[in-house]
């Protein structure tokens, strides 16, 4: 098992060339599994998480979201990237302290997003926030790549110009990777990429998409990670499944793991 310390070096070397996946599960399972496969990074998923609870996306507790991560990193002996919403606190003092806890939980990297409830924070509180988090990483002593993310995209703002703006401000009060979940269209891809750089990029791909990974490099893109979408995956064979049996039909089994043993996966150590 590597140590916290290297998988926080291993992490953030990987930011700083190439492009990388970084898969999202949402159990401890699943994240056996991603790391079987041979990934070399994961990230959780807040909405991944909130599902396997029986929950909505955004409903977690900040104790409980600690207690996700730290599961998550024990876990897996890949580095582990937070999903930590937006800092489960109304204050920059607030977020400094909360991601002072999910740092001594082990993780990698974490994420703080610029808005609550569909309402974006203004972009001078906004960077407040994540200079809060920066001073709280380096007073942990640990080597945590601090994500910013501009929500725009995904809460029915889709102003690149505005987005833009605020991953910039970002990336001045200390984000070490820059990302606006949502963009999609190359050329919106590529101007944020040109607007922070050289600082990396995280690109979400959360369904299917004409891009290739070896285009997504091309754009200039350091990462890739694709929030609940595996999660969904996993519910829609489950749907399909139990759908089957409420119609009394035993045809719907087909989407189990394919050659794969996974009691010996998940006998073998952790």
């Amino acid at each position: 098992m590597t140590s916290i310390a290297e998988r926080r070096a291993a992490f953030r070397a990987l930011h700083e060339r190439g492009c990388f996946l970084l898969p999202n599960p949402w159990d401890r399972g699943s994240a056996r599994y991603l790391e079987h496969l041979g990934f070399a990074a994961v990230a959780t998923t807040s909405s991944g998480a909130a599902w396997s609870r029986g929950r909505a996306d955004g409903t977690a507790t900040r104790d409980e979201a600690l207690d996700h991560l730290a599961d998550i990193v024990a876990a897996t002996g890949l580095p582990v990237n937070a999903d930590f919403e937006n800092g489960y606190g109304l204050t920059a003092d607030e977020v400094a302290a909360n991601v002072a806890l999910a740092v001594e939980t082990g993780v990698a990297g974490l994420s703080i997003e610029d808005a609550v409830g569909g309402e974006p924070y203004d972009v001078e509180v906004a960077a407040e926030r994540i200079a809060a988090a920066r001073e709280a990483i380096g007073a942990s002593g640990h080597d945590v790549v601090l994500v910013g993310r501009a929500e725009g995209f995904i809460i029915g703002r889709p102003d690149l110009a505005e987005v833009v703006e605020r991953l910039r401000a970002y990336a001045a009060a200390g984000a070490d990777c820059l990302y606006a979940p949502g963009i999609g269209d190359p050329e919106d891809v590529a101007a944020v990429v040109a607007a922070v750089a050289p600082k990396p990029v995280n690109l979400l791909i959360g369904g299917p998409s004409p891009l290739t990974l070896a285009q997504v490099a091309d754009l200039g893109v350091r990462r890739v990670s694709v929030g609940g979408a595996l999660a969904r995956a996993a519910w829609g064979g489950l749907e399909r499944a139990a759908e089957a049996l409420v119609d009394g039909r035993f045809d719907g089994f087909g989407g189990a793991a394919r050659g794969v043993d996974l009691n010996a996966l998940f006998g073998a150590g952790r």
